[in-house]
């Protein structure tokens, strides 16, 4: 399809396709969609997976930021009613989705009242944002299956503690559960990356994501903490500044958190990030 279009693969837009079949079955089988669910497949290319997710979901948001692949998909899938194409960049900047995509979200979730999920084999550049936003909100997916660059998906995945451990696991973590489905050689793309990929599946547990009384102020906790990583909390506390630079008594809730400050920041699971957070909210840090 791309010779006939005389086109090939743009590794500007991180363009590597998936192109063995039975990986894109587990992928979709993986998400476990029902007939009322909508679906977000970004980074669509040609529309190979986004078939396969029409059969599932009963609605599907194609977005493919490449005009030439868009036009490809929406020829590819023309006269099918439960799926609409979008040619537009999925994320408006790096903290917020584009807002067409939010609106195609909205009309579809006015048909359906299943869940919003992510399936998508995610271009490499626009990934870890794009998790971050749909873990964070204000639009959130009740679940994210994707494939990713394997060093993403150990961001994704990590414990504290360990080197890949950061503010992409602390939200993943701090709002749902998350796991590697599959490791991905490189020969299953197309063209051939020169790393590894894997399958990730992500979860949100509204439960979990119900106990972060801010999430506007979590995100600066998570940010100024692990931003210092290698530092103690208590010394990271000396770098605060907007609302967070309002707060006068850490010690009190370190204190409070039954949190030692002479721990550092990469030692810390993600309900110590989300009691940090309430307790600086308590302690006047709003909006």
């Amino acid at each position: 399809m791309l010779a006939t279009a005389g086109v090939s693969a743009n590794r500007q837009f991180g363009q590597h396709f998936l192109i063995d079949l039975n990986l894109m079955r587990l992928l979709i089988d993986s998400a476990e969609i029902a007939a009322d669910d909508v679906v977000l497949d970004v980074g669509c290319g040609t529309g190979s997976l986004t078939e396969g997710l029409i059969e599932k979901a009963g609605r599907v948001i194609a977005v493919e930021i490449d005009r030439t692949l868009a036009e490809i998909a929406r020829m590819r899938l023309a006269g099918t009613p439960t799926v609409e194409v979008l040619n537009v960049d999925v994320l408006k900047n790096k903290s917020s989705v584009n807002p067409g995509v939010i609106k195609a979200l909205s009309a579809a979730r006015n048909i359906c009242a299943g869940r919003t999920l992510l399936v998508a084999n995610l271009p490499y550049n626009i990934a870890s944002p794009l998790v971050l936003n749909l873990a964070t909100g204000p639009v959130t997916a009740a679940g994210m299956y994707v494939t990713v660059q394997k060093e993403v998906a150990e961001r994704m995945t990590a414990r504290p503690g360990c080197g890949e451990y950061g503010t992409l696991s602390i939200f993943l973590r701090a709002t749902g559960d998350v796991r590697r489905i599959r490791v991905l050689k490189p020969s299953v793309f197309w063209p051939q990356p020169q790393v590894d990929s894997a399958m990730v599946a992500f979860v949100r547990d509204e439960a979990k994501a119900g106990r972060i009384r801010d999430v506007g102020l979590f995100s600066e906790v998570v940010r100024l903490f692990m931003g210092h990583r290698r530092k103690t909390l208590s010394s990271c506390t000396k770098s605060a500044h907007g609302r967070l630079g309002e707060i006068d008594n850490w010690p009190e809730i370190f204190e409070k958190c039954s949190i030692d400050s002479g721990h550092r920041p990469e030692q810390l699971p993600p309900e110590d990030y989300v009691a940090i957070a309430n307790a600086c909210s308590a302690s006047g840090a709003n909006a």
